[in-house]
């Protein structure tokens, strides 16, 4: 008689640091203060309110690493620890107000979105890292785009114009370094087993 045996559940790469509760809380809250770092890499760009920074990319990181659930909730306390007042938003500020407050909202469904892409293998080669990337992006847009219209009384193409066009040379270039770094990842953590 033979036994049906389930599919073992699909990992990310935080699933592999032994622990459960204790671990999840550490990560999570690691994610939110490597988000607030990145947030101080500040590059201003004429004619945009929206500065390009390091926290998209690190947003998109720690959904990748962190999966779904956990990616999620440390976008979520990333942005309510801001909101509060602790300046770890771009270049030290915090508060929801200004043109690029709906990025930040964006990062907490990009970090969920990408986190359970990463979950179905959305990380392991190039070729769907950056299709899990791009997705992540274009989530982030979405909210920050009609949030920067909001604040700025700009219409849908000005702010378009303002809010993606100047930043899709960096997402690319970001896409491509997660395209090299994930699946390098994966690789090493495949190496390291098979010499246990």
């Amino acid at each position: 008689m033979s036994s049906l045996s389930l599919p073992a559940r699909r990992q990310v790469l935080a699933d592999l640091v032994p622990g459960t509760l204790v671990r999840d809380l550490a990560l999570v809250a690691g994610g939110a203060v490597l988000t607030g770092a990145a947030a101080q890499l500040v590059i201003p760009l004429p004619g945009t309110p929206v500065p390009m920074t390091g926290q998209t990319f690190a947003a998109l990181l720690v959904g990748a690493t962190l999966g779904m659930r956990r990616g999620a909730a440390s976008m979520l306390l990333y942005l309510l620890v801001g909101a509060a007042g602790v300046p770890w938003f771009q270049g030290g500020t915090s508060g929801l107000s200004g043109a690029s407050a709906g990025y930040i909202v964006g990062f907490v469904f990009a970090g969920a979105l990408v986190g359970a892409l990463a979950r179905r293998g959305g990380d392991r080669t190039p070729l769907r890292t950056a299709g899990t990337m791009v997705l992540g992006n274009v989530v982030i847009y979405a909210f920050g785009v009609p949030w920067l219209m909001a604040a700025t009384g700009f219409d849908l193409a000005t702010a378009f114009d303002k809010g993606v066009t100047p930043f899709l040379v960096g997402d690319v270039l970001k896409t491509v370094v997660a395209a090299g770094v994930l699946p390098l990842a994966w690789a090493a953590v495949s190496r390291f087993r098979k010499e246990d």
